[in-house]
């Protein structure tokens, strides 16, 4: 009993030296939260990382997790000691971490003014997790080397690809639980909510419609959100940190047939003055490409609410003149 206790209590130590937050050159603050006792990574060595990245506020300003997307990068040679190349050095494989790097420092040595959004920080906050550190061999070309890594990390976003793609009816069954919804289900894998049909009148391929929409992705982020990846409502853009200085807000015309087919299908579904929610599954939507520009990652679903506002049938095609 005794000898289990002495272990519990060395563990509790280990555990609680572990996640001390210690200082670094340059004004660097960093804590090990975990530790796998692996070889600590080297300037050149290829590393496969997922953050999160905050300010002094506590406020997100970037995360791989929530894009699904951990990213891939040779380690340079360090700026100065204390910089993003050197706090990489103090951890290894499967090591996880929150360090923060000293903007005042960065200014001075990379003789840039901090970024704006920074101005009135302190430190850039990163907790990481280092998923892979690909080495290189001893006496190894850098040619080798370099085609060795790209040989892994291509089959590595492979099989990543198809984790993503074998967890989309996941993520879609979790969204319909989380926000309760019943939602009717069409023969192309569909999932919709009809909250209002509208007139009768329904929108036919080549039509015009105009209408009001948000589109959303399916799965939370790391604020607990379903972020959203565009929108034609000034007022969500600008509450979602998506408004675009320029662009038109309020009713959107569109051809119909010009958008994914997810959507099209859904804008068939409801008349003028209809509203629709529509979940879709990435075949009728972005697919194994996705969209990484507006954040829409492969395999990703994606949810859209629809006020249809106005229809405009097409030109009736005139008919063939007889010889």
């Amino acid at each position: 009993m005794k000898k289990g206790i002495i272990v519990l209590v060395a563990a509790t130590l280990g555990l609680a030296a572990c996640n001390k937050e210690k200082k670094g050159a340059g004004g660097l603050l960093y804590t090990i939260h975990h530790s796998e006792g692996k070889e600590k990574i080297k300037e050149g060595d290829i590393i496969k990382m997922n953050f999160i990245q905050k300010n002094d506020k506590d406020s997100v300003l970037g995360s791989t997790y929530d894009n699904e997307n951990p990213q891939v990068f040779p380690v340079q040679k360090k700026m100065y000691a204390g910089d993003m190349n050197d706090v990489l050095t103090l951890f290894g494989e499967g090591d996880s971490a929150t360090f923060k790097v000293n903007l005042d420092t960065m200014a001075f040595y990379s003789k840039q003014p901090k970024p704006e959004q920074f101005k009135k920080d302190k430190y850039i906050t990163f907790t990481i997790k280092v998923e892979k550190v690909f080495k290189k061999n001893a006496g190894e070309a850098d040619s080798t080397f370099n085609k060795r890594a790209s040989e892994f990390f291509q089959a590595d976003f492979k099989a990543s690809a198809e984790k993503k793609k074998g967890a989309e009816d996941g993520k879609i069954k979790a969204y319909v639980a989380d926000n309760n919804l019943k939602t009717k289900t069409s023969a192309s894998g569909l999932q919709y909510i009809i909250t209002a049909p509208g007139n009768a009148e329904r929108a036919q391929l080549g039509d015009t419609v105009t209408l009001n929409y948000t589109g959303r992705l399916a799965k939370k982020d790391s604020k607990g959100k379903y972020p959203v990846f565009d929108t034609s409502d000034e007022k969500i853009a600008k509450a979602e940190n998506k408004f675009q200085a320029g662009r038109p807000y309020g009713p959107t015309k569109m051809a119909l047939g010009g958008t994914i087919p997810g959507f099209t299908e859904a804008l068939q579904l409801v008349g003028k003055g209809g509203k629709i929610t529509a979940i879709i599954p990435s075949k009728l939507g972005y697919g194994e490409q996705g969209a990484p520009q507006v954040g829409i990652m492969p395999y990703n679903p994606i949810v859209f609410d629809i006020e249809i506002t106005d229809i405009k049938k097409a030109p009736a095609a005139a008919a063939p003149i007889k010889k």
